[in-house]
């Protein structure tokens, strides 16, 4: 489990500017449900001054997701809007005290709202502040033009610093080696040199094992083949079967089962498929305006247990009719 630092439970657990502010007249939207996290910023803006009198956020994500939120509303609240701008996601994450790196992300999505709600202000087009470019990681969306950005504002130097800041590569890993690629060309630019593999155990094990497989033959000595002592390679872990997987998001679900049933509601596991767990919503929480983090704080619950991403969707009154659920 992530280890939160007290001031990051504290705007989890009381978040500051929850909603949409009144009379805004700027508003910033990043992320997709789609993909996990989502974030809407506006702000109250005095036209004479450029002060942001007022901040507000409506956030569908993680506990890391809303105290980034929250935070960055205390942070610019009485900036100017240029004194805004220059907010960086590393100073959402020092003023929590820190966050897990893999809830980095979450400082980068505030920021691109920040953003977003500030140009959409001053009446331009924010297109995420970066070129178009290629698309590298299909799970999650993410173009070539962030990722890019992204290393060279945080100094970062592997694939598993990528995933944390981005959620690039954090799905199903086949755009692995377009990030290395990009890895090793920001690298060298700085003046450094990129190690493939870096902060993937599972990765370094897997090339030491084909280097294994293709080396020469054994070295002859005395007429008999001599076999080199293999230096000792850490076993990957083994990967859960799908009766695995499904005891442990069960357990997940009876972990928070309690807290529903107190609310006179309840969750069901329907089906896995991949990395998409359908559940069926029922008693109140069919219609609670709280659904959305309900089912946050339960996908993060089994990504706890699995140690992998996971989605959580809910199906449909009509897709449970037509499964005869």
């Amino acid at each position: 489990m992530w280890d939160y630092s007290e001031t990051v439970k504290e705007h989890f657990y009381n978040p500051r500017n929850v909603g949409a502010v009144e009379e805004a007249n700027g508003v910033g939207d990043v992320g997709s449900l789609t993909c996990g996290d989502a974030l809407r910023l506006t702000l109250k803006v005095n036209p004479e001054t450029e002060i942001i009198e007022d901040a507000g956020f409506q956030t569908f994500g993680c506990g890391s997701a809303i105290a980034s939120s929250s935070a960055l509303t205390e942070i610019i609240k009485g900036k100017t809007l240029d004194e805004a701008l220059a907010v960086t996601n590393q100073d959402i994450a020092d003023f929590l005290e820190g966050l897990p790196p893999e809830k980095m992300h979450c400082s980068v999505m505030g920021r691109e709202a920040l953003q977003a709600a500030i140009a959409n202000y001053r009446g331009e087009v924010w297109e995420d502040d970066h070129e178009e470019g290629a698309l590298i990681c299909k799970c999650f969306a993410i173009e070539e033009p962030l990722i890019v950005d992204t290393i060279r504002a945080n100094n970062l130097s592997s694939v598993q610093d990528v995933a944390n800041y981005t959620k690039a590569g954090a799905g199903c890993s086949s755009c692995h080696e377009k990030i290395e690629e990009i890895l090793a060309r920001e690298l060298e630019a700085r003046g450094e040199t990129f190690t493939p593999g870096a902060g993937r155990p599972d990765l370094v094990l897997e090339r030491r094992t084909v280097a294994k497989k293709s080396k020469e033959l054994p070295v002859m000595q005395n007429g008999a083949a001599k076999e080199e002592p293999a230096a000792p390679v850490k076993k990957a872990k083994s990967k859960l079967t799908l009766v695995q997987r499904i005891q442990k998001i069960e357990k997940a679900i009876e972990a928070l089962r309690p807290a529903l049933q107190a609310d006179r509601g309840d969750v069901e596991l329907i089906d896995v498929q991949d990395k998409t767990v359908f559940v069926k919503m029922t008693g109140a929480c069919t219609d609670c305006s709280m659904a959305g983090l309900t089912l946050n704080g339960l996908q993060q619950k089994m990504m706890e247990e699995l140690g992998e991403f996971v989605q959580v969707v809910p199906l449909s009154k009509r897709q449970l009719e037509e499964a005869g659920l």
